[in-house]
């Protein structure tokens, strides 16, 4: 009871619920900042950041040891990791939403699998592009995972023209499962290779840098846009295909450009980070319960929740078991798993 009057009481006060986002979010970037081999007071990285980031003139003695550290290091680390939380989270709330189904995330449809084909034949076969050089790894898997895309709805447009839901998650969980076995074919073919494929399976944003950052962005933004022009249609689409089509929505353009937006995130955050599950799957699903279902502010509220989310996950891969690193794939199945079981059984016992 007290849960759900507080449900009611953050639903009608969104600004609420957006300042306690921000501020889980700044929390977590100097939390994640902060703390490794050397721990940085606060206060220092909030003067580094006001001096190097922002070009503000504070006069204040810093150690330019903290100063490379969090610029060159740490800064980098954690904004690439809120750029991938924030993707898989906002893929995440837009798919559930979309295919009316709580346990729907990025991966529902094949599209990380398809991005995950792509960066293994990379890694695999030694592929290096002319132009793009060392950026062919995420290119090519950000290629891979909007074909994945096209053949999932083509199949799904041939099965059912309207692109039912049902229909677009079993095409999705076929192709994933086929790509998924591509994946493994190639792991046991490799040799030297076996290392690397299985860290970069297994999720990391370690040692990527701007550079990562700067490829991930356009993309993020992209998609957000994309995704946040569609949220009274995600809304409409929540009560039905029928509902929503008897509201004005056209159904199946409406469907294209959200899965085009959901895919260009989910694209882009593997491609840069590897394959990190249940961020999509747990985030979107405690915002909605703590926030409503409103997607005007769901995806928002997910997205930002997802990159805090992803940066202290990230912050628990690297600092755990010091100085070995964990990858992220497994401190976010390690927590995703039993929280998302927690949360089908309390949904359970309500019903």
């Amino acid at each position: 009871m007290q849960s759900l009057f507080i449900q009611r009481f953050l639903t009608k006060h969104k600004s609420i619920a957006y300042i306690s986002a921000i501020l889980f979010l700044c929390f977590s970037l100097l939390l994640g900042i902060s703390k490794g081999s050397l721990s940085i007071p606060f206060s220092t990285i909030i003067a580094v950041l006001l001096t190097e980031w922002l070009q503000l003139p504070l006069h204040i003695d810093i150690d330019p040891m903290y100063t490379n550290i969090i610029m060159s290091i740490r800064f980098p680390r954690v904004v690439l990791a809120m750029l991938v939380g924030a993707c898989l989270a906002l893929a995440g709330a837009a798919f559930q939403g979309l295919l009316k189904n709580p346990l729907a995330d990025p991966y529902t449809l094949g599209v990380s699998s398809g991005a995950a084909v792509g960066a293994v034949l990379v890694l695999f076969l030694g592929i290096s592009l002319p132009v793009v050089g060392a950026f062919t790894l995420p290119f090519i898997s950000i290629v891979c995972g909007f074909v994945t895309l096209f053949l999932v709805i083509g199949f799904a447009r041939a099965l059912h023209k309207s692109m039912a839901a049902e229909t677009i998650i079993l095409v999705g969980i076929i192709t994933s499962s086929f790509l998924g076995s591509l994946i493994s074919l190639m792991i046991a073919l490799t040799g030297d290779e076996l290392r690397q494929i299985i860290s970069w399976l297994l999720g990391s944003v370690a040692m990527r840098g701007w550079n990562y950052v700067y490829l991930i962005l356009p993309f993020f933004l992209i998609g957000f846009l994309l995704l946040m022009c569609n949220t009274k249609e995600l809304n409409a689409l929540a009560f039905g295909e029928e509902t929503a089509k008897n509201l004005g929505v056209n159904i199946q353009k409406r469907k294209l450009i959200i899965l085009l937006g959901a895919s260009l995130v989910t694209g882009a955050a593997v491609a840069v980070s590897g394959t990190i599950g249940f961020v999509g799957l747990v985030v979107p699903h405690i915002t909605r319960l703590l926030w409503g279902p409103d997607h005007r502010h769901l995806l928002p509220l997910s997205m930002i929740m997802g990159g805090g989310f992803l940066v202290l996950t990230d912050l628990i891969a690297r600092t755990i078991i010091a100085p070995t690193e964990l990858p992220i794939g497994v401190i976010t199945a390690l927590i995703g798993g039993p929280v998302f079981a927690i949360i089908l059984i309390r949904q359970r016992h309500r019903l």
